[in-house]
């Protein structure tokens, strides 16, 4: 085996006509030496680099340490002939898309046909004129040049696949421990105070949701309540909601406003969280109950409100007509009150619950969900709110919502004052 170096970069050692200043290598595989030094001194005088092997043995040790643009192989070797070679190319996975021309005497459409089958891509009789095999050549070249970009582009591909999927897992998991964390500031499950129960479920339409809520206490005599649902889904209007609660908190409140009273607490809300340059805006439902009587004020911001379902009287809704917060920053909020009596029930939701479509495009519906919240009054109240997403996802025939889905109930048991003495 040799090599003939490469001239220098610049200088075309040949002026036939279209022959640009080649920067390739060209492995000649050829067991008769006068033919091979031959065919070598020609390719090299038209500026290539030439490697020589004297079969295909050692060809194919040249060609796995060099990776050489254009493999020439004679048809007829000792030891490993040119086809034996072609096989073993494309069994190699770093050459089986290298560019193969192989010599021959042949020119039987069989043994063409035999040759393209076993791994050739051009054919090279070795009494061509010096024009067909600088054209063939050529062509060799050109495929690989081809061969080996679209070999460059699909790895760098895979390599910016691999870092978008490194980097989609990390902003998976960023969005876990974000989504954690909300899921932190929701209010547990139970007994918050004594005479109260609270159950709820909520499911985002995206691992962050932007329907939020929390029932609080407010002093010893009063708890605090609220739904709050920002336009949009996802990480955004996550973050706007979170800001809100924030804002919402009972200390807060107290600090800033001396009380949770429901339509102070709006008209403040309204004046601090103003509609957004994009058009985002909140809905907002609040409520306070007063524990010793069971007396609660409510009022609303655009929101779909509250159920209150009584073991004895029909389910009703509890909600006032009002604009989202933000769309005027001096609107007033009106409150109203209405008394729970012990068994009674409340059920704060967001739209997502029963907005869903049907397969033929109807909407569960809000006279649905009363149904449902009035057919589980026999029921636990986590069972009940269970029923309602499952009837939803009937409904729909689809387990995940198309928006943010929360209900939260609270059921009055005995924290109202005893009054039969009085």
């Amino acid at each position: 085996m040799s090599s003939h170096a490469m001239p220098h970069i610049g200088q075309v050692p040949d002026s036939s006509p279209g022959i640009e200043t080649p920067a390739a290598t060209i492995l000649l595989i050829e067991d008769e030496p006068v033919t091979r030094t031959s065919m070598a001194a020609r390719l090299t005088r038209l500026g290539y680099r030439v490697l020589e092997a004297e079969n295909g043995c050692v060809g194919l040790e040249v060609a796995r340490r060099e990776r050489p643009d254009l493999l020439i192989v004679d048809w007829m070797m000792p030891e490993m002939d040119g086809l034996t070679f072609c096989d073993a190319i494309r069994r190699d996975p770093q050459l089986k898309s290298s560019q193969i021309l192989l010599m021959t005497a042949h020119d039987a459409p069989a043994q063409i046909a035999e040759g393209l089958v076993r791994g050739a891509d051009d054919f090279l009789s070795k009494s061509s004129s010096k024009q067909e095999i600088i054209a063939r050549v050529l062509a060799g070249l050109r495929t690989s040049r081809l061969v080996r970009k679209l070999e460059t582009t699909g790895e760098e591909l895979k390599s910016s696949m691999l870092l978008l999927e490194k980097k989609q897992a990390e902003t998976e998991a960023d969005l876990q421990t974000a989504a954690a964390f909300v899921q932190s500031l929701l209010p547990l499950p139970g007994s918050p105070v004594h005479g109260i129960t609270l159950a709820w479920e909520y499911q985002p339409s995206l691992t962050l949701g932007g329907d939020l809520f929390d029932v609080m206490t407010i002093d010893a005599d009063h708890l605090g309540l609220y739904i709050l649902d920002a336009s949009g889904h996802g990480v955004a209007a996550a973050l706007r909601s979170a800001s809100l609660m924030t804002f919402l908190r009972a200390e807060n409140m107290l600090q800033l406003l001396g009380s949770y009273d429901p339509a102070t607490v709006l008209f403040e809300a309204n004046r601090r969280f103003p509609l957004s340059a994009d058009g985002d805006y909140f809905t907002l439902w609040v409520g306070q109950l007063h524990l010793p009587t069971g007396s609660l004020s409510y009022a609303s911001a655009g929101h779909p409100g509250a159920l209150l379902s009584s073991a004895e009287d029909p389910s009703r809704w509890l909600t006032t007509a009002s604009f989202p917060l933000g769309f005027d920053p001096s609107a007033r909020f009106t409150c109203d009150r209405v008394s729970l009596k012990p068994a009674d029930r409340l059920f704060l939701l967001s739209d997502g619950i029963y907005e869903v479509p049907s397969p033929s495009g109807e909407l569960w519906g809000r006279d649905r969900f009363r149904e449902t919240i009035d057919a589980g009054k026999q029921t636990s109240l986590s069972a009940t709110i269970a029923s309602c997403f499952a009837a939803a996802r009937g409904w729909q025939q689809a387990q995940h919502f198309p928006d943010d889905a929360a209900v939260v109930g609270i059921e009055l048991t005995d924290c109202r004052e005893d009054t039969s003495n009085g």
